[in-house]
């Protein structure tokens, strides 16, 4: 028993970072925006798509190809944000955008679903299918390059936002959009490329995610419920959380799994409901409200 506790706790980490990295550009979104993008969990499906045609159709290695998808994402995050997020305004931003992202998500699904219909797919590689012996086991090398993605993408984050000009002016429209207009910041400008990079960071997501798992265009649903889970129990806004949440929540699956695996999703969720009755704003959010 102690080995298998070993195990899970190692498979939980290493799966965790895989969530991160579909969780942190959705909480990026929502602590910058105030916009509560449900359309996250098919952008991650699209994503994946991406990286199938790039693999399947042209060869193209799954991680050269992000040279590719990263690009295209962000192009896509900016386009939702022009198009169908600009417009809200006001206090019912954030209401707002739970109708306006869920048009989003079922226009994508169902182009999806007329380009490949609802066969499920899965991403394919030597490092998807190999594995080194580490820590006592064999480790699939996917999961591991998923971690240190996960990482890597948290510390660049945090660099954008804190290091740099345009984090600032990031920072300025998360705490006051009105006194950030007037210190001069392009608030809608600053906000395209806010989401751009949060839907760009699902480029990688969807490619360890399509690498890991079979997928077609209804995964988008499990997939948001369980991103909404982490980024709230983290902090809504704290891109570390996210990590921190996604990490914490598969390594709680995981462990319940080894004594019933019916259980094992509904502690996902419980865990949540326990955490947020002592910390309501999550594990790393804030409680103050920020001004409009």
């Amino acid at each position: 028993m102690g080995r298998e506790l070993y195990r899970a706790i190692v498979d939980g980490i290493l799966y965790g970072g895989v969530y991160a990295l579909m969780a942190v550009g959705l909480t990026l979104i929502f602590g910058v925006l105030d916009i509560i993008n449900i359309a996250q969990g098919i952008l991650v499906v699209l994503a994946a798509y991406l990286s199938y045609v790039l693999s399947v159709h042209l060869h193209i290695d799954l991680f050269v190809g992000l040279l590719v998808t990263v690009p295209v994402m962000f192009l896509v995050g900016v386009a939702i944000q022009v198009l169908f997020m600009q417009r809200l305004r006001g206090r019912e931003r954030t209401s707002m955008s739970l109708l306006a992202s869920y048009a989003v998500m079922i226009i994508i699904e169902g182009v999806l679903y007329l380009a490949f219909g609802a066969d499920y797919v899965q991403l394919n590689a030597s490092y998807v299918n190999n594995s080194v012996y580490l820590l006592g086991f064999y480790l699939p090398y996917i999961y591991l390059y998923g971690f240190g993605l996960a990482v890597l993408l948290v510390i660049g984050l945090y660099l954008l936002l804190y290091r740099t000009g345009f984090g600032r002016s990031l920072r300025a429209l998360m705490q006051d959009q009105t006194a950030a207009r007037l210190v001069g910041i392009n608030i809608n400008r600053v906000s395209a490329l806010a989401f751009g990079i949060g839907v760009a960071v699902t480029a990688v997501g969807g490619m360890v995610f399509g690498a890991t798992n079979a997928f077609n265009a209804n995964s988008g649903y499990d997939l948001i419920s369980r991103l909404l889970a982490i980024v709230i129990l983290g902090g809504m806004g704290s891109i570390g959380g996210a990590l921190v949440a996604a990490v914490f929540m598969s390594v709680t699956e995981a462990i319940v799994d080894i004594w019933s695996p019916t259980w094992s999703v509904v502690v996902f969720y419980a865990a949540l409901v326990v955490v947020l009755t002592f910390r309501p704003q999550g594990l790393f959010g804030q409680r103050e409200a920020r001004a409009q």
